[in-house]
């Protein structure tokens, strides 16, 4: 059996760290000649209209996950959150979510949270910032920014649904700083991010100068289970609707992501449909 090469990275902590600060000085230098123009005016004023509003529980039970590092990502959060608030995305500027907010390290007042990587659950100081940039994401969506790097835990389905109150699917991964979330403004106007935690939720809100000639709507289509030999996978595809407030006529519609993931927890209980194979020894449902 051909053994499979491993990556540098994967030789040891020694590796790992060296491809990290090559990674990290790659970014930096790449942003330095871009050209790209990025967010860094605040306001504290609210701009008057309110785009999109969200609020992300932060609390959440995540299969057998230590409920310490759901406590610890509520400080993350808190500390995270004034960084960003108030910024303000004028026309033909990029935000940068690791620019606004910058390293989240213990000396700075971080905490061990929770961590994902190939489809693993870790720890690591300043974990618990995925929440933050899929608030941003679910946020971003609903308006005619263009979102510029978006990364996901693709492939896998890591806990069950507890309290979701938007699809699966629709997550962002990052990684200070080369695993960003950034998004670009092609208006003629400015938008602006309020973002802030209570005791209990991430609330943020997506603000703008004037009022939309369009609202979006995005949903989850065609959600289901799967068997796939000895792997239970979760599938939906998400779509975007953009209506013309006027007229309530859909005058768009894309289909933005589809996911096929590996669930990764007891699928004992789950509604699972089984696969028939056609002709052409595709699966089909």
């Amino acid at each position: 059996m051909e053994k499979t090469r491993r990556l540098f990275c994967e030789m040891g902590p020694w590796a790992y760290w060296l491809s990290m600060k090559k990674c990290r000085f790659v970014r930096r230098v790449q942003d330095m000649f871009s050209g790209v123009r990025f967010s860094r005016h605040r306001r504290c004023e609210p701009l008057p209209v309110v785009v999109y509003a969200h609020k992300s529980l932060i609390r959440r039970t995540l299969g057998t996950v230590d409920q310490k590092l759901q406590e610890n990502k509520a400080v993350n959060l808190s500390l995270a959150a004034p960084r960003v608030n108030g910024v303000l995305i004028r026309p033909g500027e990029t935000f940068s979510f690791w620019r606004m907010v910058g390293p989240c390290t213990a000396r700075r007042g971080y905490l061990p949270g929770l961590t994902i990587s190939k489809g693993e659950t870790a720890c690591g100081v300043g974990g618990g910032m995925c929440q933050f940039t899929n608030l941003l994401h679910w946020m971003v969506l609903h308006t005619p920014l263009v979102i510029t790097e978006h990364h996901h835990h693709d492939g896998y389905d890591l806990f069950p649904d507890f309290g979701r109150t938007i699809p699966f699917g629709t997550g962002t991964s990052i990684l200070y700083n080369y695993l960003d979330y950034r998004f670009y403004n092609p208006t003629e106007q400015t938008f602006q991010i309020l973002v802030h935690t209570d005791e209990i939720y991430l609330c943020g809100e997506l603000r703008a100068e004037h009022a939309l000639p369009y609202k979006y709507h995005v949903h989850a289509e065609d959600e289901y289970f799967s068997c796939e030999g000895e792997s239970v996978y979760r599938n939906n595809r998400i779509c975007r609707s953009r209506i013309n407030v006027k007229t309530g006529v859909c005058e768009e519609r894309t289909c933005i992501k589809i996911n096929h993931a590996k669930v990764l927890y007891d699928s004992s209980g789950l509604p699972i449909r089984v696969l028939e194979k056609s002709s052409a020894g595709e699966d089909k449902p």
